[in-house]
């Protein structure tokens, strides 16, 4: 499945340079230049959700970042913890049931907060007992109201629960430790992996991670490698898209997910290829289908309409790995910039990191 994008690849980072020169000026008649939305000089966010006059924001805890692993901002610009303290007071050695160990991702469904936890405090590390959960948050009530916890044959050790997305009562969320599909059903509590070491979530040895010219590498020296990472449901709710960090992307049929009665072997055999996307942070995809991205390689966030073609939205440098991009209710983009590259773990145990830590909004050309 690898050779239908072998050539593509190629073609879709010369397209991407050429839009980045050619379209930068309509991309800026089109939308306002950055604006700083919230900052920190202590915290490195990852992860955003604004709806009405509230901000949330998280950030993985190996990064370094200090400080509470959930954080809101009110309409009078007060920080705090969310959604209380005991949720945001993990410590090592601590029950981890009611604490968020490591945040990575946040979703936004009517008034619910979805928050992903990775349950491991280290980067490539073990998931804690009770560690591994998605957590629901009612922004009405201001309270956890559901709190799935994925067993250790879901969430295995190495394994990194990344991002979730929803639909008909099932959540699917990515491994992007031990690459696979986890499949959730909301109602029951079951979870199960499926697509497990498939092509379509490992990470392809012949794609490096590259940001500022300088391949990614861990502390062994050898180039980062991030397996099933982002991930999509179309807006008819017939396909999950999804790939490894440093693409491409795949797509199979939600319902070939679900069906606990179809082999591991047809269900591998239902994957296809999608789009060849180049290393994200992350994405956020509108109510038309269209896909926005973050270009790592080339501090560019572009948007991949229903047709296929790409866009390139804005260039800038500081649009330094966008990770986790959210889209509002009025069509503005948030964009968190966690310099992820920067942090320690990927230095030499030395953070090179350019406080403050930003997120950025970019306001809309018109509602999505």
């Amino acid at each position: 499945m690898k050779k239908n994008f072998s050539s593509s690849y190629v073609g879709l980072i010369s397209i991407a340079i050429s839009l980045a020169a050619a379209t930068s000026a309509c991309a800026t008649s089109k939308r306002p230049s950055l604006e700083v939305a919230v900052e920190s000089n202590q915290q490195i966010w990852n992860a955003v959700v604004h709806v009405g006059n509230r901000t949330f924001m998280s950030g993985p805890r190996w990064t370094g970042s200090t400080g509470p692993q959930l954080n809101v901002i009110d309409k009078n610009g007060e920080r705090g913890a969310f959604p209380n303290l005991e949720w945001n007071n993990w410590i090592t050695g601590k029950d981890a049931s009611h604490s968020f160990v490591n945040i990575n991702a946040l979703r936004l469904e009517g008034n619910k907060l979805w928050v992903v936890d990775t349950g491991s405090p280290d980067f490539g590390g073990n998931p804690v007992k009770a560690g591994a959960k998605l957590v629901c948050i009612d922004l009405v009530e201001n309270r956890v109201v559901h709190t799935y916890y994925f067993p250790t044959n879901v969430a295995k050790p190495g394994s990194y629960v990344d991002d979730v997305r929803f639909h008909k009562g099932k959540a699917f969320l990515t491994d992007a430790g031990h690459g696979g599909i986890i499949v959730l059903d909301l109602e029951s509590g079951i979870s199960r992996r499926v697509l497990e070491n498939h092509p379509s979530v490992t990470a392809s040895t012949e794609r490096n991670i590259v940001l500022s010219h300088k391949v990614v590498r861990l502390p062994n020296g050898s180039p980062l490698r991030v397996n099933s990472d982002p991930l999509e449901i179309s807006q008819d709710g017939y396909w999950l898209y999804f790939g490894a960090l440093q693409g491409p992307w795949y797509k199979v049929r939600t319902d070939d997910l679900v069906d606990t009665t179809l082999s591991p072997q047809r269900l591998a055999a239902s994957v296809e290829p999608f789009a060849d996307i180049p290393p994200t942070g992350g994405s956020v995809m509108d109510a038309k289908g269209n896909l926005y991205f973050s270009d790592l390689a080339n501090d560019a966030f572009r948007v991949r309409h229903v047709d296929g073609t790409i866009e390139t939205l804005i260039v800038d440098k500081r649009l330094h790995w966008v990770d986790a991009p959210f889209l509002d209710r009025e069509g503005g983009l948030w964009l968190p910039t966690p310099q992820m590259d920067r942090t320690a773990l990927f230095n030499n145990g030395k953070s090179q990191l350019q406080w403050p830590i930003r997120i950025y909004h970019l306001a809309p050309s018109t509602k999505p």
